[in-house]
């Protein structure tokens, strides 16, 4: 009797099985019935939230938000061996019929009874993914910084869908809004909100429901300033994804200010957000955009590491200019599909 499998691929471009299998169907992420059967999924992986979340449970709750394709298909169990090829190329992970999830060699990854995962069993990830990784932690070890090897790789140029450039540029204007109302207030010379929007009235059109907030606050706690002022890391991060700065500098001191005020004002909003063009827009750019959101990920593990050990933070990296980093590298890459007030920065 054959097998239905249910397979679960992050690529951005769907791999057609090659091997002989009977009833095949296939759903894109678009179509209306795959996110609810991904959160159904979820769900069962979770037990309904009764597991302990762990890292292997977490591995596999990740590939699953980032699933483009989901194939369907019924195949004999003694040919169950010739899927294993195909999975690995489409990195794709396996639900068998007793609803166990399975890496592409047929390892659980979930247990059903236990949620466990195999002695051997491998979450897979494209190989521009793992290679980025090992290069990220040889870059860190020469400058004495050590990182975990069971940290993950991040989303692979096969996986990622970028922000439009546009939308970039909109939220630029946005935080360098946001970043210099609370510059006015650190130095107790609050500019008016009037005189802000006048400025730059299309940044009032990209504003967030949390930075709607901060402005329209007459006095906001000292914590909410602090806060919208380090959002000039981000959105130097946002500049240098746009082209506007050449290098993306180790982050050991924070970035030059009056300089991402210059190139923040030297554009018409207007202009900035028609001209703009993404890093992404051809395959050498869209790796250096990876690099820097692998690279990062691996110094805010670091970053936090040390405090949370009461230590020197290696190589005198500043955690809150990774933070910053991260935060707006996360939101271009659309890390869990979050708008920016609800993007996560996990390490």
């Amino acid at each position: 009797m054959p097998l239905q499998i249910h397979a679960y691929s992050t690529l951005r471009m769907p791999i057609a099985p090659d091997f002989p299998c009977r009833s095949l169907h296939q759903e894109h992420r678009l179509d209306a019935h795959l996110p609810p059967s991904l959160q159904e999924l979820m769900n069962r992986v979770m037990e309904g939230g009764n597991r302990e979340m762990t890292q292997s449970l977490y591995a596999v709750m990740r590939h699953i938000e980032r699933v483009h394709h989901h194939y369907r298909f019924e195949i004999a169990e003694a040919e169950l061996q010739q899927i294993s090829k195909w999975a690995w190329e489409s990195n794709s992970i396996l639900v068998y019929p007793d609803r166990s999830v399975r890496d592409p060699a047929g390892h659980r990854l979930v247990d059903t009874e236990t949620g466990l995962p195999d002695e051997h069993a491998k979450i897979p990830f494209p190989v521009d993914a793992r290679e980025r990784k090992l290069v990220s932690e040889q870059t860190l070890r020469n400058r004495l910084i050590d990182t975990p090897e069971s940290l993950p790789p991040v989303i692979s140029e096969l996986e990622v869908e970028f922000r439009d450039a546009d939308e970039v540029a909109w939220r630029c204007l946005a935080l360098f809004m946001v970043a210099v109302r609370a510059e006015s207030l650190s130095a107790g010379k609050p500019i008016p909100i009037g005189k802000l929007r006048e400025k730059s009235p299309m940044a009032f059109e990209a504003l967030t429901p949390n930075e709607i907030e901060f402005l329209n606050t007459d006095h906001p706690d000292q914590q909410s300033v602090v806060n919208f002022l380090w959002r000039y890391e981000a959105l130097f991060t946002l500049q240098w994804a746009l082209g506007m700065h050449a290098h993306m500098p180790f982050p050991d001191e924070i970035c030059d200010v009056p300089k991402v005020a210059e190139l923040q004002i030297a554009q018409p909003n207007r202009l900035q957000v028609a001209e703009a063009e993404l890093r992404q827009g051809s395959s050498h750019a869209s790796r250096e955009l990876l690099d820097a959101v692998d690279m990062n990920y691996r110094m805010l593990w670091a970053a936090r590491n040390a405090k949370v050990h009461d230590q020197t933070p290696p190589s005198g990296i500043d955690g809150g200019v990774i933070s910053e980093r991260q935060h707006a590298l996360n939101w271009i890459i659309q890390f869990e599909n979050a708008d920016w007030d609800d993007v996560d920065i996990p390490s």
